[in-house]
């Protein structure tokens, strides 16, 4: 079987990603990866870096963003794929939600020194370069105070936990995502204006990982559909085999791509590898969707 396409990772442009946009290039030419796509939180910025050196290498490379959105009150992922990513209306996508996201840090910080820890901001300036404090971040500096060792709230994400695979990241999910005790909102696009963006600078919008962002909610997915998906990210790392082939079948449904991605991110997601997307086909019919729509040649 051939798996040798990974269209949704992170580079260090996303608070929580860890490697520069090269450094993901070469990664993924030594996995054997031969179609990639960085795909960052709200961030056309990897782009520029990261094609030039997959060229270099003989890669395939998409331009893509992955842009956080809502819909009937849940935060969804949407990727971006073939956008023209100069255009200025990127530049304030980024801008819009970096700025909130600096005022929703510090309330996290207080929110989470209510669950009775005492975390500064010192502490989270040695992990951010900019002064957003994401969950990820919370976890991997509780996690490393030894003064927290034996902390109750802590032993599911170290080793032997329930937790403990992607402790980072599980640490956000279990506090800091929506309906959590530290969730702080974001006011994000809609579901409808994230589409008309992508479409606008000449891309294709596919919703990311839907058994994450609709778990018990799959058949949202149809009502959505009326405004305009192309795709959907149904080969992804979170998803069981009955996920995966529930989406498979929706893609067929409604003729759109099923599109693959390992949603790689380095530290904050150590049980996830580059190319692993759970994809149990063999990868040419991806590429040859990808060459219909016009996304590689």
């Amino acid at each position: 079987m051939k798996n040798y396409i990974d269209l949704h990772m992170h580079s260090m442009y996303s608070d929580d990603g860890e490697y520069t946009p090269k450094q993901l290039v070469e990664m993924c030419h030594e996995k054997g990866i031969r179609i990639m796509a960085i795909a960052d939180h709200n961030s056309v910025m990897a782009i520029d870096e990261a094609s030039q050196k997959a060229q270099e290498l003989g890669m395939q490379y998409i331009p893509a963003v992955e842009i956080d959105c809502t819909y009937e009150g849940i935060n969804l992922h949407v990727l971006g794929y073939g956008i023209d990513y100069k255009h200025e209306d990127f530049v304030k996508l980024e801008e819009n939600v970096l700025n909130q996201e600096l005022a929703c840090s510090m309330k996290k910080l207080e929110l989470t020194n209510q669950l009775g820890f005492k975390v500064t901001k010192k502490d989270l300036d040695q992990l951010s370069s900019n002064g957003v404090y994401t969950g990820e971040m919370f976890g991997e500096v509780l996690l490393g105070k030894e003064e927290y060792k034996d902390h109750e709230l802590l032993k599911p994400y170290r080793e032997g936990g329930d937790r403990s695979d992607n402790p980072y990241v599980n640490f956000y999910w279990d506090f800091y995502a929506q309906g959590k005790p530290c969730y702080t909102e974001i006011v994000y696009p809609s579901l409808k204006e994230t589409i008309t963006l992508i479409h606008k600078h000449g891309g294709k919008a596919v919703l990311a990982h839907p058994g994450n962002n609709l778990k018990g909610k799959f058949e949202i997915f149809d009502e959505m559909m009326k405004l305009g998906y192309d795709g959907v990210e149904c080969f992804s790392n979170y998803h069981t085999s009955d996920t995966v082939e529930y989406f498979f079948n929706k893609g067929k449904e409604y003729g759109i791509m099923t599109t693959c991605g390992s949603d790689f991110h380095g530290k904050t997601k150590p049980a996830i590898d580059l190319g692993e997307c759970r994809c149990p086909y063999d990868e040419e019919f991806i590429e040859e969707v990808l060459i219909y729509n016009g996304l590689i040649r």
